[in-house]
């Protein structure tokens, strides 16, 4: 257009109130900067969301019980009552010995406190069914996420374990004083308590009973009020102090008096004030180990916490901790968050530079910068918001703020270009401004509606990964919103004031002058630099440096490169995309392309097929740590697992050795606390498990290792270890989805179950198939156990009850809690058991005798419990597992690196086809299969809500079928671009975020075809206008053509513009292109490498995004053209032959194709 528009001009309302009102416009720019920093340095930062985690676990606890007790007794009663609740999704349950263990799951959009309420309702319904002796009431409980540990602190040295206790206790009284911290839980440290070890015939030649020891201290180990005593009118407090001071005291005491004889206690039993037996071992690198478990406040700010929890650390081992103490960091997550947040800042800046520089070359660098100031107002605006809305800054929120700068330029970059085109026709400033934003504006808001609707089902995204993931969408929604409101209020008045249309020295004169004011300020920069650098400010030196740097680099360099770029290489690319759109819209050409396109689509998806992709659910990036989880023989005692775990302990540190740089510390813990984390709390003592952790450092910092490898190695190593079942896993990225390989068997006999599972196993394994690191099932038959049988006729006859026996048992192997023993504030058990030379000995346990008084003569007799009772050796199961009140058996197993589980669950399934199950008996497969299924419904289900949205606003714009149907064409072919990017670079598909990639290049796509479809539909009224018609029918063919390949033309810089830097926004992310502007400006070092975790678990949403961007930008510039072509040309046939064109409208509007060479 070499004239400028006299008709059909547009303004857009808010924008015209914006230009005219420039100086608020100005003032609410610096308030969106000032209050949008404020919330980002006040906002919390974390490393995950805060997401509900939607179980409640039902923990009873009932001792002297085997599981299939556990089971009838206590777990059937509560699960039938936990059956009515509604809102629960899948009750599944373990019991144990001594143990029940219920898991209640609800949908994550359940209020948990409702649902903990709900099952504490049922739990009390079931009280009346439940055994009147049970050990403690039922504990109702749910998990926090919040209250998930910061980071560990190991506390190790070659010490004793009191003064280890002792500067754990100080580090843990100087944390809790933070106000980020709500508190500091202490693990590893032996626990301590009163042993009263009786000597098993002195105590019966006594004719002493553990009862009569235990009413003995109760009666004189307590405090107790007296009332009140009324003297001289004052009332005094009576108090009664018995409590012992001291063991002596309780040595001293006098457990019961015959005939004037007093039997003092010490005299039948060994008392001290000692450790209780070891449930727990722990050590670091080798070294005993007490560690603590730092708990955050619920929206604190995870940094600050982590910054003064290092400062306190370092200043103990200035002052207080001795030389041989050594404290390290276990999973801290500040280290990741640090990072997530710099990588933000750096992206930030970074995008700015990358959009700045490639807006240069086509609008010059002072229009550039209105685009780049886009970047950190929508930015900062969205923070703001977000901030507004309670969410704390994690990973979910980061990644969408990276994922939105590609993004969120593209309305000020279309905005900006067309006032920049506007005042190269000669427009003012003013009238540039407000006719440019008006001729987009339309256009640009319904794009952003598309882009936003792509986003809005995935933010009712249902169960723990959309919990997880929902922030992502509604991040997004809320910063492109934002975008928009900078393209339409504060790019148009920025420009109106500033912009210039840049063109190059025409004088020589001017040419100098401009050249010498560079160098000058160039010069007085460096001087200056030179006295920050004496001055010791390095920092403002470098920054200097950098500036005169990019200046010269801008006005010697770029500069010219812009303008050879604008006065050539745009105008030939214009001119090839003259020729190569009135090609493409030659005669036939268009069905050819349009045609082409579709073959291309079915091509894509043939190749997709034929080299189909390795699918897995979520992201797996390189472990941050590894877990070796070590299982031995049920039964095996904690010394006996301890020195096997030593010699797995060696074999790891040797298979490590070559990597000491890259492994940060090794954690060894053995007994409670050491099954797998993923599968949640376990209750019960496990003297036969440990779990060996390798921890390694931040990825920057392993120089290209690969710790996958490493794991692969440690696994490799622990192969066939005899006598003891052994799992090497990583750490879990993301939400937990279940294990890889995950096959529940279902049937009602426990013993059935057991010989199937074991049975299939066998079968599996005998398949030999590839990838599957070693099924497992979690029934262990074998745990020894030893049944006593009470002969009831001579029980009754001795009168001697069931509960007799089985107290005196129970006493004598594991003990009784008869009291406390108070030093200060803290509290110890008294504990009241057989000494060792006795308890682990059948005969004396079995020889021991029964004392009790008999009440038909009063005299004290005894009972041999051998002579009422008989016993026999047994094995039983570890536990009874079931799933919404069906008895399960789970076979599992992790799955190689290299491998995919969803192949190789595909093969497990062909071959189970033929396996011949008992009738009644069912398999399932679970785990990541099931999650994987229920998301894929999900993404393709919002998916679908999308389009369908996308195309109703398209609709509403356009008031026309046809321009939105060309548009839904265009995301449907974009994906053309996902399937060949998908095969020749051979990534897997990763279910969650692939389909995310989908939904989001759906939205991003639609933007530059509205864009373009609109501008054509303006061109065409203002040439219908210009020739006094009402209708596109009535124009000639040729000028129809003309205006669409004049719409192409003049958005063929938006659209490049767009794509380019949405793509290069991406790339870093895609790539892994880490570069620290701070540490550059502060030290001159970028700190720059590639690759690393966030690209491993967000690279395959950059790349799916990149792929199909690529694609359709070549769509967009030549296929939707043609399609807009052919849609006219079908239209003017329908209405011709339904006559609803006149006869010289048809005439000409349809000639025989004489027109078309035109």
């Amino acid at each position: 257009m070499g004239q400028r528009i006299k008709e059909g001009l547009r303004q857009f309302g808010l924008t015209s109130l914006a230009v005219d009102n420039a100086t608020s416009v100005f003032l609410l720019t610096a308030m969106i900067f000032i209050f949008g920093v404020m919330s980002y340095e006040r906002m919390p930062k974390e490393s995950f969301p805060e997401i509900p985690f939607p179980k409640v676990f039902i923990n009873t606890v009932y001792f002297g019980n085997s599981a299939a007790d556990i089971e009838n007794l206590v777990t059937r009663p509560i699960e039938k009552q936990l059956q009515a609740v509604s809102e629960i999704k899948t009750i599944t349950s373990k019991s144990l010995q001594d143990y029940s263990l219920i898991v209640a799951e609800f949908e994550a959009d359940v209020d948990l406190d409702e649902a903990v309420r709900k099952v504490k309702d049922a739990v009390d319904k079931a009280k009346p069914d439940l055994p009147d002796d049970l050990t403690a009431e039922p504990e109702v409980l749910d998990i926090n996420l919040s209250e998930i540990p910061i980071m560990t602190i190991n506390v190790a040295g070659d010490l004793s374990p009191e003064e280890l206790l002792d500067y754990a206790e100080y580090l843990q009284d100087k944390i809790e004083e933070l106000p980020e911290i709500s508190e500091v839980d202490i693990k590893g440290d032996r626990e301590r308590e009163v042993r009263i070890d009786v000597d098993l015939h002195r105590m019966q030649s006594l004719k002493v009973s553990f009862r009569d020891i235990e009413s003995a201290i109760q009666q004189e180990n307590l405090n107790m009020s007296g009332g009140e005593l009324v003297a001289d009118g004052f009332r005094r407090t009576v108090r009664v102090v018995g409590e012992f001071d001291s063991v002596e005291e309780l040595e001293n005491l006098i457990v019961k008096s015959e005939r004037q004889r007093p039997i003092f206690l010490k005299e039948i039993a060994d008392v001290s004030f000692d450790y209780a037996e070891r449930k727990s071992i722990a050590r670091v690198n080798g070294l005993p180990v007490i560690s603590l478990d730092v708990i955050k406040r619920s929206g604190e700010n995870l940094l600050s916490a982590a910054d003064k929890i290092k400062r306190i650390i370092a200043d103990a081992q200035a002052h207080v901790l001795p030389q041989e103490v050594e404290v390290t960091l276990f999973n801290d997550q500040s280290i990741r968050t640090r990072k997530m947040v710099s990588n933000l800042e750096n992206s930030i800046i970074s995008g700015m530079i990358l959009v700045v520089l490639v807006l240069l070359f086509f609008l010059g660098i002072r229009n550039a910068l209105f685009v780049g100031l886009a970047i950190p107002l929508s930015m900062l605006m969205g923070i703001m918001l977000t901030a507004l809305l309670g969410y704390t800054l994690n990973m979910v929120i980061l990644f969408a703020l990276i994922l939105a700068l590609g993004m969120l330029v593209d309305n000020a970059i279309v905005v900006v270009e067309n006032i920049y085109r506007y005042r190269q026709l000669g427009y003012s400033g003013w009238a540039a401004a407000k006719y440019g934003t008006g001729e987009v504006a339309v256009p640009i808001i319904t794009s952003t509606a598309t882009t936003l609707m792509a986003f809005l089902p995935m933010a009712f995204w249902p169960g723990l990964i959309g919990s997880f993931m929902k922030y992502l969408p509604i991040t997004l929604i809320v910063v492109l919103t934002s975008s928009l409101f900078v393209a339409l209020v504060i790019n148009p008045v920025f420009t109106s004031k500033l912009m210039k249309v840049d063109e190059p020295a025409r004088e020589l004169a001017t040419l100098r002058r401009r050249r010498r004011n560079i160098l000058i300020g160039s010069g007085l920069m460096l001087i200056a630099s030179l006295g920050f650098h004496a001055a010791g400010a390095l920092w403002m030196r470098n920054i200097l440096w950098i500036v005169t740097g990019v200046t010269l680099l801008n006005f010697f360099v770029l500069r010219p490169m812009a303008f050879g770029f604008q006065n050539t290489i745009l105008p030939a690319l214009e001119r090839a995309y003259d020729w190569f759109i009135r090609f493409a819209l030659r005669k036939y050409n268009p069905l050819f392309f349009f045609g082409g396109t579709f073959v291309l689509l079915v091509v894509a998806i043939m190749l997709l097929g034929a080299h189909a992709p390795k699918v897995t659910l979520f992201p797996t990036p390189d472990p941050l740590y590894v877990n070796a989880f070590i299982e031995l023989p049920i039964g095996t005692d904690i010394e006996v697992t301890n020195e096997r775990v030593k010699e797995i302990e060696q074999r790891v540190m040797k298979t490590i050795e070559p990597y000491q740089d890259v492994v940060e510390s090794v954690l060894t813990q053995i007994g409670q606390n050491t099954s797998d984390p993923n599968a949640g709390p376990d209750f019960s003592a496990s003297p036969n498990k440990a779990r060996i952790t390798v921890a390694f450092v931040p990825d920057d910092q392993r120089h290209g290792v690969s710790t996958a490898e490493i794991m692969e190695k440690i696994r490799a190593s622990l192969r066939g270890i005899a006598g003891v079942e052994i799992v090497v896993d990583k750490n879990q990225a993301g939400p937990p989805t279940g294990k890889p390989i995950n096959l529940e068997l279902k049937g009602e006999d426990i013993e059935t179950l057991a010989r199937l599972s074991d049975d299939l196993v066998k079968f599996i394994d005998s398949k030999h198939i590839p990838g599957i690191e070693e099924l497992k099932t979690d029934l262990v038959l074998g745990k020894p156990e030893l049944i006593v049988h009470i002969d009831r006729e001579a029980a009754r006859r001795y009168q001697v009850s069931t509960y007799q026996i089985a107290d005196a048992i129970r006493t004598a192997i594991f003990g009784k809690e008869v009291s406390k023993y108070k030093v200060g504030e803290d509290e110890y058990p008294i504990q009241l058991r057989l000494s060792e030379d006795y308890r682990h000995s059948i005969d004396d346990v079995l020889n021991q005798k029964i004392t009790f008084r008999n009440p038909a003569n009063g005299r004290i007799a005894q009972v041999p419990i051998s002579a009422v009772a008989s016993f026999e050796y047994s094995t039983t199961f570890n536990s009874i597992n079931r799933k919404d009140q069906e008895r399960v058996v789970t076979i599992y197993s992790n799955v190689l690196k290299g491998y995919n589980a969803n192949e190789i669950v595909q093969e497990i399934d062909g071959y189970l086809q033929s396996y011949p199950f008992p009738e009644g008996y069912k398999y399932e497969f679970t785990g990541e299969q099931q999650r994987q299924a229920e998301e894929m419904q999900f993404l393709s289900m919002a998916l679908a809500i999308a389009l369908f949205g996308i195309l109703i606003i398209l609709v509403a714009q356009f008031n026309s079928i046809s321009a939105p149907v060309i548009i839904m064409f265009s995301v449907l072919f974009s994906t053309i671009g996902v399937f060949l990017g998908y095969v020749f670079s051979g990534m897997d598909i990763q279910i969650v975020m692939t389909g995310v990639g989908i939904i989001s290049l759906a939205g991003i796509v639609v933007n530059n075809a509205i864009v373009l479809i609109d501008y054509t539909n303006l061109t065409i009224k203002r040439k219908l206008k210009q020739e006094g018609l009402s209708k596109p029918e009535q124009l000639p063919l040729h000028k129809i053509k003309e205006a669409i390949v004049e719409g192409g033309a003049t958005r063929l810089r938006p659209v490049l513009l767009t794509a380019i830097t949405t793509v290069l926004g991406l790339v870093p992310l895609a790539y892994g292109i880490n570069f620290n502007f701070f540490t550059f400006v502060s030290d001159l070092d970028p700190q720059f490498f590639m690759g690393g975790d966030n690209a491993a678990f967000w690279g395959t949403m950059a790349w799916t995004v990149i792929y199909g961007l690529t694609f359709s930008t070549f769509l967009t510039l030549i296929v939707v053209p043609v399609m807009y072509w052919l849609a006219f040309r079908m239209k003017v046939w329908f209405k011709s032959k339904l006559g609803m064109l006149s006869a010289a409208e048809a005439e000409e509007a349809m000639p025989e194709l004489v027109e078309e060479a035109v």
